[in-house]
């Protein structure tokens, strides 16, 4: 641990996630918020602090995050990401545990398009036979 921060970008569906990572003693902010008040599920909060657990670093980073767009659940996957991405920053050693659990993996899954002729990206209108 050299430099005093590590940086990593964590995206999922709409959101994305700006994490910095200070040597501390394990607090979380989220957009100057603490992460109790950012998020009122406890999944949600489990889900971004998965990686420092995973690791073992829960109390030895301080955590500070820009995150913006999407929905909750996509901001937690995207913090997750983006703690994840800082971390490997911080020490590469932790790239196999990381990897295994799968937080370095960004996840694919976007909202399908609509396509022209259809109410939604799938959905069909309304058949009548009169």
């Amino acid at each position: 641990m050299a430099s005093a921060k590590f940086y990593g970008t964590g995206r999922r569906k709409k959101s994305i996630a700006r994490v910095y990572l200070t040597p501390g003693t394990g607090k979380i902010t989220i957009n100057k918020r603490d992460i109790d008040n950012y998020f009122g599920l406890e999944t949600l909060k489990v889900i971004v602090r998965q990686p420092l657990a995973a690791t073992e670093t829960a109390d030895k980073f301080d955590v500070m995050v820009n995150v913006r767009g999407g929905g909750t659940t996509g901001q937690a996957g995207a913090i997750r990401h983006g703690i994840s991405r800082a971390l490997l920053q911080a020490d590469a050693d932790y790239r196999p545990t990381l990897k295994k659990a799968g937080f370095l993996t960004r996840d694919p899954r976007m909202k399908e398009r609509k396509k022209y002729g259809l109410k939604a990206a799938r959905r069909a209108p309304q058949f009548s036979k009169r």
